[in-house]
């Protein structure tokens, strides 16, 4: 399999990105929220960077590192447990990868590119994953990523638990 090339995100990117997240969505369930407006999506409040992976040209990976938001449990354990603010810590979201594509650590160079971006902005990575994304969970695991507590993440009335971690030091 080629490699992909990962690069920072252009809005003309936005189309082609949301084409394979509406795709991961049926495949996989992920993201539960967001897919009746992909491209808004994947540009929230407070996006600080975005990346992607193309393959022969074609889209097939997308992460995003935002600002931390009101509410976000995820920066709130963070917090609470070292005594950083929000100015310390950036938050890794709107992460995956396409089906196709999942075989040639497509994942693992999308959060490398994140965790580069945190670590030259002085800047501590925390995320927030579904517990019913086994497969998310198993790949922070294995780059060292360390679970700092449990959450309930809400949308549309419904709520889900959720795993929250940090990255590596």
């Amino acid at each position: 399999m080629p490699k992909a090339v990962i690069r920072p995100r252009e809005t003309s990117d936005l189309p082609k990105a949301a084409i394979v997240l509406s795709a991961v969505h049926e495949s996989d369930g992920y993201p539960v929220e967001g897919v009746e407006d992909p491209q808004a999506w994947l540009s929230p409040d407070g996006l600080l960077a975005a990346w992607v992976a193309e393959l022969d040209g074609k889209v097939v990976g997308h992460v995003a590192i935002n600002s931390p938001q009101p509410g976000e449990e995820v920066a709130r354990l963070w917090k609470e447990k070292n005594g950083v603010d929000n100015s310390q810590i950036a938050v890794l979201a709107r992460l995956f990868v396409a089906s196709e594509a999942r075989k040639g650590s497509v994942g693992k160079r999308l959060m490398d590119a994140a965790e580069a971006y945190a670590r030259t902005s002085k800047l501590r990575l925390v995320l927030e994953v579904l517990t019913k994304d086994a497969a998310a969970i198993r790949l922070y695991e294995r780059l060292g990523w360390q679970r700092i507590g449990e959450a309930i993440h809400t949308f549309g009335g419904k709520h889900v638990d959720a795993v929250c971690f940090v990255a590596p030091a």
